[in-house]
C-alpha cells in the first residue's frame, strides 16, 4: 500500500516551512555569500589558466564577421545589477534558497570546465573610447581573456531570465525585460568577450540549473507529485544514462573537427542524461510540464531531441494501427494525438498521461484538457491512478467525448481505463477489468505490479463505499 496520508502530510510540512518569509537581512546575507564565491572561484580559475605555459583558444571562421560595438559593454555590464536585484525578488525562505542553488550550480560547473580545459578569447579587442572604453578598462581590471566555454555570463542570463519573467506580469514590462536579457546575450559576442560555442555551452549549463531546481510553481507540483522509484525506472534509467554516455562520447570524438555535430550531439548528450536523472528518482514532474501541458521554453528546448524521439517512437510502433479504439460509448483509449487528429475523430476531451511529450494539441475553448503526467515503462503509483481515473470520470460527467491518451495508447492509458471500467461496471477484479480493455484493444500490455496497483485502488474505492 502507498503511504498517501503520511506523503500529504510530509508535504503540507515542507509546505509551511517553506513558507516562511525571508527577510532582508537574509537575502542580504546570500548576496554577499554568492558575490563572494563568485569573486573567489571566478578569480581562481583565471589564476590558474594564466600560470599554464599556453592556454588554447576556440573561434569558428566565421566570427570575424562579427562587429565590435563598444557601446553593449552596458547591457553587457548589466547583469551585475540583475544578480544582486535577484536576491531580493523572493518573499519566502525556500524560494530564496533555490534560486541560490541554480546560481550556485551555474558557477560550480562553469569553473569546474574553465579548470579542466580552459579556453582564451583568440581576437585582439580595438580600443574603445569615452564611456564604453573606461567600462571596458574596469572589467579588464578583473576579467581576463580565459574562462570561455560554457560562457557563466550566458549561465546566468538564463537563470536570471528565467527568473524575472516569472516575476514580471505586465506585457509591456515582459517586451522590455525579454529585448534587454536578449541584447545582454548577444552583447557577449559583440563586446569580443566570448567567442561563439561559449554561448550554446552556457544556456546548456543555465538549463541544468533550472531543471535540478525549477522556479516555485514547477518545484511545488514536483513535491506534491508521487514519486515512483522501483526497480523498473531505475533499470531504464541506467539505459538512457548509457545512450547519453555514448553519445557524450561521439561529441567529444567530433569537437576536434566537427564542432557543430559535436554541440549537437552533446545537446542530445544532456537531454538523455536529464531523462534518466527523472527515471532514477521517478519524478515525472521533473518534465515541469504544467496543468495546460506545456512545458517551459527553456525545458522545451532542453529536451527537445527526447521529445522529438519519443514522438517519432510513438509513431513508429503504432504506424499499422493509429486508430484509437472505443472502450465505452464517450471513453476511447489511443496515441498522444495532435490536433488534426483530435477533430478527425470528434473528441472533446483528453486525459493525458504522457510526462514525456508536451501537448501536441491547441488550446480551446470548448475543449477540456487534463494531465496526470507518469513516466513511460514504469507501474504508476496507486496516487496517480486515483487521479487519472479522477480526471477521466470528471470530463466523461461533463459530456465529453473523451480520449484517454499515452504514447502509444498501450499502457498508462490501458491501467486508466481499466480502472474507470471497473467502477462504472463494478467489477471487483483487477484481471476481469483489464482483460475487458484487452478485448477491445488487442495490442493492450501490463505487467503482474500494474495489476496489482490496479486491484489495491479497486479494493479501496469498495472500502470507501461501504463506509
Amino acid at each position: 500500500m502507498s503511504d498517501f496520508g503520511g506523503s500529504e502530510r510530509r508535504f503540507a510540512s515542507d509546505v509551511a516551512d517553506g513558507a516562511r518569509e525571508a527577510s532582508f537581512m537574509l537575502r542580504l546575507g546570500w548576496l554577499v555569500i554568492m558575490g563572494v564565491v563568485f569573486f573567489s572561484t571566478y578569480g581562481l580559475a583565471n589564476w590558474l589558466a594564466s600560470q599554464r605555459a599556453s592556454v588554447p583558444t576556440f573561434a569558428f571562421g566565421w566570427e570575424r564577421a562579427i562587429p565590435f560595438v563598444p557601446w553593449t559593454i552596458v547591457p553587457y555590464w548589466s547583469i551585475d545589477l540583475l544578480y544582486a536585484l535577484s536576491f531580493f525578488l523572493w518573499a519566502r525562505r525556500d524560494d530564496l534558497l533555490d534560486h541560490v542553488k541554480r546560481l550556485l550550480t551555474v558557477q560550480l560547473i562553469s569553473v569546474a570546465c574553465f579548470i579542466a580545459w580552459p579556453l582564451r578569447f583568440g581576437f585582439e579587442r580595438p580600443d574603445a573610447g569615452g564611456v564604453a572604453g573606461a567600462l571596458f578598462t574596469l572589467l579588464m581590471g578583473f576579467d581576463k581573456p580565459y574562462n570561455q566555454a560554457p560562457s557563466l555570463h550566458i549561465g546566468l542570463l538564463v537563470v536570471l531570465w528565467a527568473v524575472y519573467a516569472e516575476h514580471l506580469r505586465s506585457i509591456a514590462a515582459r517586451v522590455v525585460l525579454h529585448l534587454w536579457f536578449a541584447a545582454i546575450g548577444v552583447s557577449v559576442l559583440t563586446t569580443w568577450q566570448h567567442h561563439a560555442i561559449d554561448v550554446p555551452t552556457g544556456v546548456a549549463v543555465g538549463c541544468v540549473a533550472l531543471f535540478l531546481f525549477p522556479l516555485r510553481a514547477a518545484a511545488c507540483r514536483a513535491r506534491a507529485a508521487n514519486r515512483v522509484p522501483s526497480p523498473e525506472a531505475c533499470v531504464l534509467a541506467r539505459r538512457y544514462a548509457l545512450a547519453a554516455i555514448a553519445v557524450a562520447c561521439v561529441a567529444l570524438a567530433c569537437l576536434p573537427g566537427a564542432a557543430g555535430a559535436a554541440l549537437v550531439a552533446g545537446w542530445v548528450a544532456l537531454s538523455l542524461a536529464c531523462v534518466a536523472s527523472i527515471y532514477w528518482r521517478g519524478m515525472p514532474a521533473a518534465f515541469q510540464k504544467d496543468a495546460q501541458g506545456r512545458f517551459p521554453p527553456l525545458m522545451l528546448m532542453l529536451f527537445t531531441p527526447t521529445i522529438a524521439g519519443a514522438f517519432v517512437n510513438s509513431r513508429a510502433w503504432t504506424f499499422r494501427r493509429p486508430q484509437p479504439v472505443r472502450i465505452d460509448a464517450r471513453v476511447s483509449i489511443g496515441r498522444t494525438p495532435t490536433s488534426s487528429e483530435l477533430r478527425r475523430h470528434g473528441f472533446t476531451g483528453l486525459v493525458d498521461l504522457t510526462a514525456e511529450m508536451p501537448r501536441w494539441t491547441k488550446s480551446d475553448a470548448l475543449f477540456a484538457y487534463a494531465t496526470v503526467p507518469q513516466l513511460d515503462l514504469v507501474v504508476p503509483s496507486y496516487l496517480q491512478l486515483r487521479q487519472a481515473v479522477a480526471e477521466l470520470e470528471r470530463l466523461h460527467e461533463s459530456g465529453h467525448d473523451v480520449l484517454v491518451c499515452c504514447a502509444l495508447g498501450y499502457g498508462r492509458s490501458v491501467l486508466c481505463a481499466a480502472a474507470w471500467l471497473s467502477m462504472r461496471r463494478n467489477m471487483n477484479d483487477a484481471g476481469d477489468a483489464l482483460a475487458a480493455v484487452r478485448a477491445m484493444q488487442p495490442d493492450a500490455v501490463w505487467s503482474a505490479k500494474s495489476a496489482a496497483v490496479l486491484q489495491e485502488w479497486i479494493d479501496r474505492r469498495r472500502a470507501t463505499e461501504a463506509v
